[in-house]
């Protein structure tokens, strides 16, 4: 079981957030979010209160669908890789799905097998240096080089564990998850990928990706902003997402295997 909160009333929208991270971590968006909104956050494994569960993506799906039910779905970047499975796994249950900073996956295998080498490196390392040298390390990289350090959600973050972590990378690392393109067509509910305008990594996957479903899904920039855009740019963010869920009041996800 993962631990979650429940603040606000209205459709129920549960907020997936991304690696080093907790549900606290959605702070001013959630609180704005909440004002229209039944938000659900999770703490997902390895993270937060959650720290002690390993699971792998499909697993960490399954947990999701019992702390989320039928809702609309928003996932950050590892949590994006997480709605994706469930939305998958359990097309009953997403209503509408918002992916931020989301992929379906490494095509290649040599790739794929390249990233889990460097994620157990990572994990590694926060076993050896602990969870605030790593929180240091991980936010100085590129991909964060838009954040301003006072909306990094520095506080939640560090009340990760390292063993949590470390598990969180092994168990739902990008290098562990298999290629979910040829799947993408199988979600019909509405889905909005939201990108950073200065995150051109994730923009051309965010336009693969929509290239891959086939119509139903829309892609939203968020002007000035980079990765970590609902931190960077809360306002625009919240404003992109609230459009979207405004403009497609149902959903008809139709049947779709279990893996």
């Amino acid at each position: 079981m993962l631990a979650a909160d429940v603040t606000g009333a209205g459709p129920r929208l549960v907020l997936l957030h991304g690696f080093t991270q907790t549900g606290r971590s959605w702070g001013r968006l959630g609180a704005r979010l909440a004002g229209h909104h039944e938000i659900v956050t999770v703490d997902l494994p390895g993270h937060g209160r959650s720290s002690s569960v390993a699971a792998d993506l499909w697993a960490t799906a399954r947990l999701v669908a019992e702390a989320g039910g039928r809702a609309d779905y928003l996932g950050y970047s590892m949590g994006g890789r997480v709605a994706l499975h469930l939305a998958l796994a359990r097309p009953d249950l997403v209503e509408r799905l918002v992916l931020v900073g989301a992929t379906a996956g490494i095509d290649s295998a040599a790739d794929r097998a390249e990233r889990r080498a460097a994620d157990e490196a990572l994990a590694a390392g926060i076993e050896r240096d602990g969870v605030d040298a790593f929180i240091e390390r991980w936010l100085a990289g590129p991909l964060f080089a838009t954040l301003p350090r006072d909306a990094a959600a520095l506080e939640s973050r560090r009340e990760n564990t390292a063993a949590g972590l470390a598990s969180s990378l092994r168990a739902a690392g990008t290098g562990t998850q298999e290629p979910l393109w040829g799947r993408l067509g199988a979600i019909t509910a509405p889905v909005l990928l939201v990108v950073g305008e200065r995150d051109a990594r994730f923009t051309l996957l965010a336009e693969r990706m929509q290239r891959a479903w086939g119509g139903p899904a829309e892609i939203a920039s968020i002007p000035g902003a980079g990765h970590a855009a609902h931190l960077e740019q809360p306002d625009a963010f919240a404003e992109a997402v609230e459009r979207f869920l405004h403009g497609h009041h149902h959903a008809s996800p139709a049947a779709s295997s279990s893996p």
